[in-house]
């Protein structure tokens, strides 16, 4: 069975109404291929989430940027996975480097959250990638093996997981992996599912890159055998995150 191309847009912390409702806009009137060619879904800010949902053409579905670890209760400006559900909101993006980096979110803390978020009935995008000092030293396959294996450790199903690989030195500096960069990482990659979790889910589970993906890149790294699509940031609030979306039709061809 192929792996349907996947195509994220992260938003990150950006837009405002007005913003927003022009992303919306330029999505909707965009020419993109059918839904069994590729499966797209975008990112706004939480508050954002039920207009954008609202909006959008049904073809293109919505994520939150993260969600809670475990219920809901006294947790202060938390989401959790029940509410995102309760708003029919399908993905959550979980383990994004920013939040390891910044808000100090462990592998373990990651994995739980993945399968808290998958108990729950949502669909995740689960993001693994290595700093720049780490692809010197030469330990860019232990980090991300490490970082899969915190969810792999806690989840069973992988029917509802799409894994991020984002070098965290790509992520908007402009730097991108190359393609062969991207691939052997990839490749890597799935040798571990296959030998950690089993052949069906290495060869089903789709690996998306993110890290600098531009209108100029994508249809290079989308030619990789083992790159199933992307997760966009700052190129995902321009025009051009339709041309991304149409990079999935190298893989149709």
């Amino acid at each position: 069975m192929g792996r349907k191309f996947f195509v994220g847009g992260n938003w990150k912390c950006n837009g405002t109404t007005g913003e927003v409702k022009k992303i919306v806009d330029t999505l909707n009137a965009g020419a993109i291929p059918s839904t069994d060619v590729v499966e797209v879904v975008v990112s706004p800010p939480y508050v954002f989430l039920p207009v954008a949902k609202s909006s959008l053409r049904p073809e293109i579905q919505v994520a939150a940027q993260n969600c809670w670890v475990k219920k809901g209760g006294a947790f202060t400006g938390e989401v959790s996975a029940e509410m995102l559900a309760d708003l029919d909101i399908p993905w959550v993006i979980l383990g994004h480097s920013e939040r390891r980096a910044l808000l100090n979110e462990s592998n373990e803390f990651v994995g739980d959250k993945v399968a808290y978020a998958l108990s729950k009935g949502l669909k995740v995008i689960a993001c693994v990638g290595e700093t720049l000092e780490q692809r010197e030293a030469g330990t860019t396959m232990d980090v991300v093996a490490a970082q899969t294996k915190a969810i792999a450790d806690r989840v069973t199903d992988w029917t509802n997981v799409v894994v991020a690989y984002e070098p965290v030195w790509a992520i908007g500096t402009g730097k991108v992996a190359s393609p062969e960069q991207a691939q052997e990482v990839h490749c890597e990659l799935r040798k571990w599912l296959a030998a950690n979790v089993s052949s069906e889910v290495a060869s089903s589970t789709r690996i998306i890159y993110g890290g600098s993906v531009s209108g100029a890149n994508c249809k290079e790294l989308a030619a990789k055998p083992d790159v199933d699509g992307f997760l966009v940031g700052g190129a995902s609030l321009k025009p051009e995150f339709i041309d991304i979306i149409n990079s999935a039709t190298v893989k149709s061809a």
